[in-house]
């Protein structure tokens, strides 16, 4: 296939040059279709990295930037996203989703290779592509060297020089028992102290370059911190550290100790969880983006939000274990028993006297967990489902968010929520089931915390704290917003679903332990689906959709097992996408319905 022409409206970190494929003839290109609010398009940026140097005088990397929210869509937005995650090559804005169309993307992240020639020889969906991707781009290169039509050189990277402040992108922060305030401060890769007055810089726990490294404050690294919690003084007495900081990049949760400034790898391989076990000694378990971080007494431990995988986690510094609390890897918006319970990239966590409270952006939703018998029960406040969205007050069940990203719980009980993408700080009262907005006209606030004296909100993309103000506290009436991605028309009754695994140059399905490939569909509504849910290990099924609904969503979640062909200890992987796909039924719709997990599109 021909690659189709790039259509936007913006172009970033090119110095305002459009990008047409005509002048990219002789390089490898390799788009990535990305949204800057998904936690798996943030893991393809760093997989990325590597590629970008190792192949920087033949691979053109150029990011489509296709938005799941409105925010999103805003070119300030993405410019905001481009620094605080350090992209460092051309981003195509595309709010209508136009490029996305023409290449037939179906979900956040997708990869497509355009070979010098200018045909899509490649196609991978979700992240942990790096090695196969290698061994694609080695191959055009000896392919079209051969050929003679590859060119070396050049870069069309204009890099755009950040401003100067003292905090950069930060996201959560908290109060010691002294009255300092502890910020995650992401983007400058460090923890800061301030003074009560939460404006005197008093030290920093890192040193300010993304990295991984233990040892003194001064020469400590992080990588994106996000999330911080203080552990009850006995705890911090038996294991010799007071802060747990969710080290969202690295993959890793680390300890600080306010008393000498040194900061320890508690928790965290450096490896993001890909399958398997994810419950066991902590420093032997792999992580994925935890994006926030709680001390719970109910459970005797600090909650971790997994946002990668959507999940919940238990880390237990006295033991040093981590182990699985609530959900079950599926994003989506599910209540009832904890380990059986969906969610959606919970970044956001607040400790009530009866529950824990969570914000889950991808579905916009506030939600809870109670002890409940000899378990846990999550129940949501506010929120319906991953496509739903907007800034709306009033009765909980009728009300709207936007990819919030913290909670906090207020002095009388109610529930604060930094409603992200709308720039607002909301108000739940649990008591009448009501929505109000207590602030707007926030530059993305991520974070809040409760002083003795006031709420300080995190207000990430203006990279400072600020007093709440709540003077024009009220009510909003917006309309109900969706994501824009098009659903995909299908006939009703019986559907030809597959999805597409070919291992890359160089590697062959993994069989030694057993079948080699997994597949599991589920749909919301459940009934749409009127055969063929469940689990199996083929990529191919045959569904039923029923013929009584209009619409809903297939969530589609398939991995495959690959290992290198030749070699004596070969180096093996899994590949894994989770899809959600919106579907339309009409009698006139396809009958069939082909999903790429990686390899050419075209075989």
């Amino acid at each position: 296939m021909r690659a189709p022409e790039l259509a936007g409206t913006a172009w970033l970190n090119t110095g305002g040059k459009r990008i047409q494929l005509a002048e990219l003839r002789g390089k490898i290109v390799l788009l990535d279709f990305w949204t800057s609010g998904c936690i798996n398009c943030l893991h393809v940026l760093y997989e990325l990295r590597p590629l970008e140097d190792e192949f920087a005088d033949v691979l053109v990397t150029i990011g489509v930037h296709s938005p799941k929210f409105q925010h999103e869509g805003e070119t300030g937005a993405i410019e905001a996203a481009v620094e605080r995650y350090g992209v460092h090559h051309p981003v195509l804005n595309d709010p209508d989703m136009t490029t996305w169309q023409q290449y037939a993307v179906k979900a956040w992240p997708t990869l497509v290779v355009v070979d010098p020639e200018g045909y899509v020889v490649h196609v991978a969906a979700g992240e942990g592509h790096a090695d196969a991707l290698r061994r694609v781009i080695t191959e055009l290169i000896g392919t079209h060297e051969g050929k003679g039509t590859l060119r070396r050189g050049g870069s069309l990277y204009v890099p755009v020089e950040p401003e100067a402040t003292e905090l950069r992108f930060p996201s959560k922060a908290v109060v010691t028992a002294e009255g300092r305030v502890l910020v995650a401060d992401t983007a400058n890769h460090s923890i800061a102290e301030f003074a009560s007055d939460a404006e005197t810089l008093v030290r920093r726990f890192g040193g300010g370059t993304r990295g991984d490294v233990d040892g003194a404050f001064d020469i400590a690294q992080f990588a994106e911190p996000s999330g911080l919690t203080l552990l009850p003084e006995e705890i911090a007495q038996q294991v010799g550290y007071h802060l747990v900081v969710a080290d969202t990049a690295n993959h890793r949760l680390r300890g600080v100790d306010l008393r000498t400034g040194g900061v320890t790898t508690i928790a965290g391989t450096g490896r993001p969880w890909r399958t398997g076990d994810d419950s066991g000694k902590a420093l032997d378990v792999d992580l994925t983006s935890p994006w926030d971080v709680r001390w719970w007494d109910a459970v005797g431990g600090v909650v971790v939000a997994m946002a990668g995988n959507h999940t919940l986690s238990v880390f237990d510094p006295v033991a040093a274990t981590v182990s699985r609390f609530a959900g079950t890897t599926v994003e989506g918006l599910r209540d009832g028993a904890a380990g059986e319970a969906f969610f959606a990239q919970t970044s956001g966590l607040a400790v009530a006297k009866d529950r824990l409270w969570l914000v889950d952006a991808e579905t916009s939703a506030l939600r809870w967990i109670e002890p409940s018998g000899d378990g846990f029960t999550v129940y949501t406040a506010v929120g319906t489902d991953l496509f739903s969205f907007g800034h709306r007050d009033g009765k909980a069940p009728h009300a709207l968010l936007q990819h919030p990203l913290g909670v906090a719980v207020l002095p009388d009980g109610s529930v604060a929520i930094a409603d992200t993408y709308n720039g607002a700080i909301r108000r739940y009262d649990p008591a009448t089931g009501e929505v109000t907005t207590l602030a707007s006209d926030l530059a993305e606030p991520a974070g809040l915390v409760v002083t003795d004296t006031e709420v300080l909100v995190v207000e990430t993309a203006a990279h400072r704290l600020r007093p709440l103000d709540a003077a024009k506290a009220g009510q909003v009436h917006g309309d109900a917003l969706a994501v824009r991605r098009p659903p995909t028309v299908l006939a009703p009754g019986e559907l030809d679903f597959s999805v597409v695994f070919a291992p890359p140059p160089g590697e062959k399905l993994d069989d030694r332990f057993g079948p080699s490939t997994r597949l599991e569909i589920i749909a919301s509504p459940p009934e749409l689906l009127a055969g063929g849910a469940g689990t199996s290990t083929e990529l191919t099924r045959t569904l039923t959709l029923a013929a009584g609904h209009r619409e809903g969503v297939l969530q589609i979640v398939a991995q495959a097992a690959s290992c290198d062909v030749e070699a004596e200890h070969p180096a093996c992987r899994v590949t894994r996408q989770d899809w959600g796909v919106p579907i339309r039924l009409d009698p006139d719709g396809e009958g069939r319905l082909r999903l790429v997990l990686a390899g050419n599109p075209g075989t």
